[in-house]
């Protein structure tokens, strides 16, 4: 049996270009969205989103291409740009009610949630980031044998075929070695969450790899011409992230004020799976942001 969130209904709601999007929605109040990251699906946002609820609509889709979401072939370059994938997010809480909500992503959920600030200002009141920084700069602060903590960024830029049969051959394995270098608090992933992610990544293997060449293509296009024509993020905007400034060798927080003027950036001890491993923590941040 898949895990789920206690107390919370599960929808299917309309996205664009008629995808669905599955989610967990439950609370009442103001609406907060919740992205998740790879290779996850909403049942990461679990502990804060029952946190959450207590006054808030929380909102938790399974992005396009993951979960039990609707899964498109990726015939253009289009369908798994962070761009459709955001308006995706924008379409499932406009179903729902909400013409306006505050947007928290991790990992390429963060990305997905950086793009909607950026395309949907007058819809996204607050924005979240966990762990990430925005694909231009991403590809820009990897270099030299440090990359390697990416490998998985260069495999799925490849041009379709070769990343698919490599990463579909030993799924469980690929997906799994992920889950298991990125997860520093112990219990954080139970068996049957470890279970129900490999499960869904592994009948996703083709879109996970369209998200991720997207990053690689046409996300970059799209930051590069924000950057080039001034847009910033007009919303109050925190980042919760690890140190990868001081790893790979860069000012994260500079990365990030440059895209966001109105900026809290904060580090954490946690690892990756923060929200799983330091529930509290990412709830606090979240209350933080909503607060400004």
């Amino acid at each position: 049996m898949t895990p789920t969130i206690p107390g919370f209904e599960h929808r299917r709601l309309p996205g664009v270009d008629g995808v669905e999007l599955a989610a967990a929605v439950g609370g009442h109040g103001s609406p907060v969205v919740l992205l998740h990251g790879f290779p996850q699906t909403h049942l990461m946002w679990r502990h804060v989103a029952e946190r959450l609820a207590a006054d808030h609509t929380v909102i938790c889709p399974d992005l396009r291409g993951y979960g039990t979401s609707d899964k498109p072939a990726a015939d253009s370059s289009g369908v798994y740009a962070k761009r459709t994938m955001a308006a995706d997010v924008v379409a499932v809480a406009a179903a729902l009610g909400h013409d306006r909500f505050a947007l928290v992503g991790h990992d390429r959920g963060a990305l997905v949630a950086f793009r909607a600030g950026l395309d949907h200002p007058e819809t996204v009141t607050h924005l979240g980031i966990l762990d990430v920084v925005p694909t231009l700069d991403m590809w820009d602060v990897l270099h030299g044998v440090s990359a390697a903590v990416a490998f998985h960024l260069y495999l799925m830029a490849q041009p379709p075929g070769l990343p698919e049969a490599m990463i579909a051959g030993s799924a469980d394995a690929f997906f799994g070695s992920f889950l298991d270098a990125w997860s520093t608090g112990p219990g954080a992933l139970p068996p049957e969450v470890r279970t129900a992610y490999l499960r869904a990544s592994r009948a996703a293997v083709p879109s996970i790899v369209a998200d991720y060449r997207a990053s690689a293509t046409v996300d970059i296009e799209h930051d590069r011409a924000d950057l080039d024509a001034g847009t910033r993020l007009a919303m109050p905007v925190t980042v919760l992230q690890q140190d990868w400034g001081a790893r790979l060798g860069y000012d994260a927080s500079a990365v990030w004020r440059a895209w966001a003027p109105d900026l809290d950036h904060r580090l954490t001890e946690a690892g990756h799976f923060m929200a799983e491993e330091a529930p509290e923590e990412v709830t606090a941040a979240i209350r933080d942001l909503l607060a400004r």
